[in-house]
C-alpha cells in the first residue's frame, strides 16, 4: 500500500518535519480556498496607478504631490506609495502560494526551489530593466530599443505560461528565451565609454522586490505563519534598520547593505498580518473582533510611524521606519474598503475592469516598457504637447487605461507570465 502525500513529506524530509512541524494536511495556515476578488482588485489597481505615476514622471510641468518626494526631503505623496503597495501585496499573497504549493504535496525541498526560483527571476529582471537605460549602442552592437526589446521578448519566452500537452514543447521556448537572455548579457555594454557590463548598480523594483519576497518566505516558514511572530519580525526588520544606519555600524559592510531590504520586507510581512487577520480561519475574526483588530493594526502601525519620524524622516528613497509603516498603514486602509465593499457588501462587478492586470502582473507591469521601446525602435513620437502639464497628465492616465486593455487581449492570446 503506497504512502500518503504527508507520510511521504515526513520520509523524505524527517529534519525538516520536526523543526518546522508542519500538520498532517501540510498546510501552514488555515487560509480560505479560490482566489481572493478583493486582492487581485487591490494589486489591479495598484498595477494601473503604476503605470500613470511611472508615464507621468516623464511630463514637465506637473504639481508636486504627483511626483516623487526628494531624498532629502521629510514627507510623501501618493507616489511615494505605490511601490511599498507592490510590496504589501506580495506579502497578502504568499500565505496563499506556500499553502497551496503544500497542500498539492511540494515537498520542503520542492517548496525551497519554486522560492529560489522566483527570487532569480525577479533579480533577473531587475538587474535587465535597470541596465536596460544605459545600453551603448556602438559598443553592444544594437540600439538601446533593440536590446531591450529582444530582453523582453525572451524574458516572455521564459516565463510564460504554456498550455502545450507535450512538455518537452513548452521546455523549448523556455529554452530559447533563456539562451536569448543569456546572449543578451554577454553582448551587453554601458556607459558613455561602452566599458560597463551588464552589473546589478541597484536592483531595480522587481529586484528589491525579489530580495523582500525572499527574507519573507523565510521568516513565513521558520514561525509557521504564527501572527504574533510575524508581528514580531516586523519590529525586528524596523529594528534591523535602525541598527545598521548607527555610526559605529560603517557604511560598507555587507550587513548594512541589507538596511533597505529589510525595510522593505517590514512592508511585506504587515502584508502579510493582515492576510491572516482576514483570511486564517484558525484565528477566527469575525465581525466585530475582525474590525477590532485590523483598526488596532492601523493605528499601531501610525502610532509606531509618528514616533520614529523625528529620527528618521518620510523618504521612500532611503527606505526609512516611518516611511514602511506608514505606507503600511494606507495599505491596510486602502484594502480593507475594498474588503467591505467586494467581499461583504458584493459590489464587485465594478472589479472586472482590474482582474485581466490584477491576475497577470508581470506582464502588466513590464507592457509600458514594451510599447516604449518599441516606438522608439519605431522611430514614433509623441507631440510635444502630450508632455506637458494638464495634456501630458490626460493622456498618461488614458495611456495607462489602454495598457490594461491590451493586457487582457494578450490574456485571451495566451500570454500569461509567471515566475
Amino acid at each position: 500500500m503506497g504512502l500518503t502525500a504527508a507520510e511521504e513529506y515526513k520520509v523524505n524530509n524527517v529534519f525538516w518535519y520536526k523543526v518546522i512541524s508542519l500538520p498532517a494536511t501540510l498546510m501552514i495556515n488555515n487560509l480560505k480556498t479560490g482566489r481572493i476578488l478583493s486582492i487581485d482588485a487591490f494589486r489591479g489597481i495598484t498595477i494601473l496607478v503604476m503605470i500613470f505615476v511611472n508615464s507621468v514622471a516623464g511630463v514637465s510641468g506637473i504639481p508636486s504631490w504627483m511626483q516623487h518626494a526628494h531624498g532629502n526631503e521629510d514627507r510623501m505623496t501618493f507616489v511615494d506609495v505605490v511601490f511599498p503597495a507592490f510590496l504589501f501585496i506580495v506579502g497578502m499573497s504568499v500565505p496563499f502560494a506556500i499553502n497551496s504549493r503544500l497542500a498539492k504535496g511540494d515537498t520542503f525541498w520542492q517548496l525551497q526551489r519554486h522560492i529560489a526560483w522566483r527570487t532569480l527571476g525577479l533579480w533577473v529582471l531587475g538587474i535587465f530593466m535597470v541596465n536596460a537605460e544605459k545600453v551603448n549602442a556602438a559598443a553592444t552592437g544594437m540600439s538601446g530599443a533593440a536590446w531591450s526589446l529582444l530582453f523582453y521578448i525572451s524574458a516572455i519566452l521564459v516565463w510564460n505560461v504554456y498550455k502545450f500537452k507535450n512538455a518537452w514543447l513548452s521546455w523549448c521556448f523556455k529554452g530559447v528565451g533563456m539562451i536569448g537572455l543569456i546572449i543578451l548579457a554577454l553582448i551587453f555594454r554601458g556607459g558613455e565609454d561602452g566599458t560597463e557590463r551588464l552589473t546589478p548598480d541597484w536592483w531595480g523594483i522587481l529586484g528589491l522586490i525579489g530580495w523582500a519576497y525572499l527574507y519573507a518566505c523565510i521568516i513565513y516558514q521558520v514561525f509557521k505563519g504564527v501572527a504574533g511572530a510575524i508581528m514580531l519580525m516586523i519590529a525586528v526588520c524596523i529594528g534591523y534598520y535602525i541598527l545598521c544606519k548607527q555610526p559605529f555600524m560603517g557604511e560598507w559592510s555587507w550587513l548594512t547593505s541589507q538596511a533597505g531590504h529589510a525595510a522593505h520586507t517590514a512592508i511585506v510581512l504587515s502584508g502579510m498580518l493582515l492576510t491572516l487577520f482576514y483570511f486564517d480561519e484558525d484565528l477566527g475574526l469575525k465581525g466585530s473582533k475582525l474590525v477590532s483588530r485590523v483598526t488596532g493594526y492601523f493605528a499601531l502601525l501610525l502610532i509606531a510611524g509618528m514616533l520614529l519620524r523625528p529620527a528618521y524622516k518620510l523618504s521612500k528613497i532611503q527606505a526609512t521606519p516611518s516611511w514602511c509603516l506608514y505606507s503600511s498603514a494606507i495599505c491596510v486602509a486602502i484594502f480593507s474598503l475594498l474588503y467591505f465593499l467586494i467581499d461583504v457588501k458584493q459590489i464587485s462587478k465594478w472589479t472586472a475592469f482590474f482582474r485581466p492586470a490584477g491576475s497577470n502582473p508581470l506582464l502588466t507591469y513590464i507592457l509600458p516598457d514594451i510599447v516604449f521601446y518599441g516606438m522608439l525602435l519605431a522611430g514614433i513620437s509623441l507631440p510635444a504637447v502630450l508632455g506637458e502639464g494638464l495634456p501630458g497628465i490626460a493622456w498618461c492616465a488614458f495611456f495607462a487605461v489602454i495598457m490594461l486593455f491590451l493586457v487582457k487581449g494578450l490574456n485571451k492570446l495566451g500570454i500569461r507570465l509567471q515566475l
